[in-house]
C-alpha cells in the first residue's frame, strides 16, 4: 500500500526543469613568467537572463605582499545590461567598488560613493569578453569605472581595449576563445592564460 502512496505522489507531481546551463572558464594570472594567481569566469543562462561572476585573485611581493582581489557580479536580461557590481580589494580593504543598475531609461552608476548617470543603452561590457570575441564590436562598458572603452580590432583575432584613463588592454583570441590577455590591471600589470 505505502507503494502505491509513493507512486502516487510521484506521478502527481510534474517534472520542473530549469532551463539553466552554466559555462566555467579557469585562467592562469602570470607576472614575470610566474603564476601568481587565478581568474574564475563563469556565465549562467536561465530564460532571458545571463548571470556572469569573475572572481581574481592575485597574490604577489614587491617590498611588502600585495593580495588584490577583483569580483564581479553582471547581469543581462534580453541582451542588455540591468545591473553589474564590482568589488576591487587591495590586503582585504577595498579599493574600488562600483555598482551599475538599469532604472528603467538610465543607468544609475555608483562609483566610490559617488553617482553618476548612464544614459547610452548597454549592450556589450567588458566580462564578456572572456566568453566571446568582440567581432564587429567598438565599445564596451567597463563594469569597474563606468565607461565606455574602445575595443580596435587588431587582426588574427587580437583586440586592444583601451579604457577611459588610455590603459590597453590585448585580447588573443582562437576559435572564438580567449586564450590570452596582457592586462594593465592599474596595481599590477598581468597576463591571463587559459588553463
Amino acid at each position: 500500500m505505502i507503494w502505491y502512496f509513493i507512486l502516487f505522489h510521484i506521478l502527481s507531481f510534474p517534472k520542473t526543469e530549469v532551463n539553466t546551463k552554466t559555462t566555467i572558464l579557469n585562467f592562469d594570472i602570470i607576472l614575470k613568467d610566474k603564476v601568481v594567481g587565478e581568474l574564475q569566469a563563469s556565465r549562467s543562462n536561465k530564460d532571458s537572463e545571463i548571470h556572469y561572476k569573475s572572481i581574481t585573485n592575485i597574490k604577489t611581493r614587491f617590498i611588502t605582499e600585495i593580495n588584490v582581489d577583483y569580483k564581479y557580479n553582471v547581469v543581462f536580461n534580453d541582451n542588455s545590461l540591468k545591473k553589474a557590481d564590482v568589488i576591487i580589494t587591495v590586503n582585504n580593504k577595498t579599493h574600488a567598488e562600483t555598482t551599475t543598475k538599469w532604472l528603467g531609461n538610465h543607468y544609475s552608476i555608483i562609483e566610490n560613493e559617488k553617482a553618476k548617470v548612464f544614459n547610452a543603452s548597454i549592450d556589450y561590457s567588458t566580462i564578456l569578453m572572456y566568453f566571446e570575441e568582440p567581432k564587429g564590436v567598438s565599445h564596451c562598458f567597463s563594469e569597474e569605472d563606468g565607461t565606455l572603452n574602445i575595443i580596435k580590432s587588431l587582426g588574427n583575432h587580437t583586440y586592444k581595449k583601451i579604457n577611459s584613463k588610455g590603459k590597453e588592454n590585448i585580447y588573443y583570441y582562437k576559435n572564438g576563445k580567449l586564450t590570452k590577455a596582457e592586462i594593465d590591471g592599474g596595481l599590477i600589470n598581468f597576463q591571463m592564460i587559459a588553463k
